[in-house]
């Protein structure tokens, strides 16, 4: 991110009409981002089944004086025409209307009093403090919420979070903010919605040395307009061992005479010289609450979370995922394969295997991969309404 020296700062964007003199550091991404597959009898680069954006996103923070802080981003989302012939949607957008159009995704101000910040406004909330209302980063751009968030670090080896969280867009539209969205699988059949927001309080604790623990709790009210709920979560990391292990646990109770929703997970992994290994195992029983992220209902916090899995691995599901990469002079290649069973009454096991490569090209940061998805037992070739080939690539460029 760039500075630039006591510039003029339009007071439009705080939302007053005075003129400030600031110091405003000056910064962005700029994208593209392409995806395909061979579903319906189609094959890979046809227009029916690709979908693609070219996007710019502009972030201004400045140092108000006294401890405060304002931020702003504005997303710029397009497809160079690109609809015409080459494909059929778009991944993400800011208006259905326009294919080219632009949008306010964050509007905060900061507050820094001695080992406190406050934000309040519209900002990204990362899974590492919020792993049931977080951001997520495979999508073109990462979706935003409207929150107040505090975080404090008066104890030592210990920060303590408080958010309230009051609204989201979603993954594949940046432009309109609503109520917390309930998770594709169930409340009320889909139907269910967190009109009030919720409530979090994370505790993030690193006293017992090379174990950081992270705690939080959610207090989601207005749940489908019924009773209020909670959720809790629970992440322990020993990340110094040669042989390094997580555990993560937790629930979502709807307090509405619905079936609460129960998760854990294990994780173990190592890295020798460029190579590193993991093996991850979760299990999410048969509530009434799929166990997706709160705002976007996509990805789940599970450590068995691959690029397309989050619908088989958030509810009443046993998961196991191989993971394995190796360092290249240009970048990684990564490989990793997830086996699924479904614990339902339909049976439909999954399977999932993702061969990734980053790397650096052109001065930006690339991606290009393969995701097989199968179910019920058929081959990652066959085309079927069981069976999906997809290719991804991007290419981003901070500035």
């Amino acid at each position: 991110m760039k500075k630039l020296s006591k510039v003029v700062f339009v007071g439009m964007v705080v939302a007053t009409n005075a003129m400030a003199e600031v110091d405003l550091n000056v910064g962005g991404k700029g994208a593209i981002y392409y995806q395909t597959n061979n579903s319906n009898n189609n094959n890979f680069l046809s227009q029916e089944n690709s979908s693609a954006n070219v996007g710019l996103q502009l972030d201004l923070k400045s140092d108000l004086g006294n401890g405060f802080g304002l931020g702003y981003q504005e997303t710029f989302l397009g497809t160079l025409g690109l609809e015409k012939s080459m494909v059929s949607n778009v991944r993400q957008h800011v208006s259905k209307d326009d294919l080219n159009a632009h949008s306010m995704t964050k509007l905060y101000v900061t507050k820094v009093i001695d080992n406190t910040q406050l934000k309040l406004g519209r900002q990204e909330l990362p899974k590492s403090l919020s792993p049931l209302a977080f951001s997520e980063s495979w999508n073109v751009f990462k979706n935003t919420f409207d929150a107040m968030l505090i975080v404090n670090q008066d104890i030592v080896d210990t920060t303590l979070v408080g958010a309230y969280v009051s609204g989201s867009n979603h993954h594949d539209s940046l432009a309109t903010f609503n109520d917390l969205s309930a998770n594709s699988a169930t409340l009320g059949n889909g139907k269910g919605t967190f009109t009030s927001g919720a409530y979090m309080l994370t505790i993030v604790n690193k006293s017992i040395d090379k174990l950081p623990i992270t705690a939080s709790y959610y207090a989601l009210k207005d749940i489908a307009n019924l009773k209020s709920g909670s959720a809790v979560w629970l992440d322990i990391k020993a990340n110094q061992m040669p042989v390094k292990f997580a555990f993560q646990v937790g629930q979502i109770d709807p307090s509405n005479h619905l079936k609460e929703t129960t998760a854990f997970g294990a994780k173990f992994f190592t890295n020798v010289e460029d190579v590193a290994l993991s093996l991850a195992y979760s299990f999410v029983n048969d509530g009434d609450v799929s166990l997706q992220n709160v705002g976007t209902g996509v990805k789940t916090p599970l450590y068995t979370q691959m690029i397309g899995n989050q619908n088989f691995i958030s509810s009443n599901s046993d998961s196991v995922v191989l993971k394995g990469s190796i360092k290249l002079p240009m970048g990684r290649i990564i490989a990793q394969y997830d086996i699924t069973k479904d614990n339902s009454s339909s049976k439909n096991n999954y399977q999932e295997l993702d061969l990734i490569y980053k790397f650096n090209a052109l001065g930006t940061n690339m991606l290009l991969a393969y995701i097989g998805q199968k179910t019920n037992n058929k081959t990652f070739s066959s085309l079927s309404a069981n069976s999906t080939n997809n290719l991804r690539f991007w290419t981003r460029y901070n500035f």
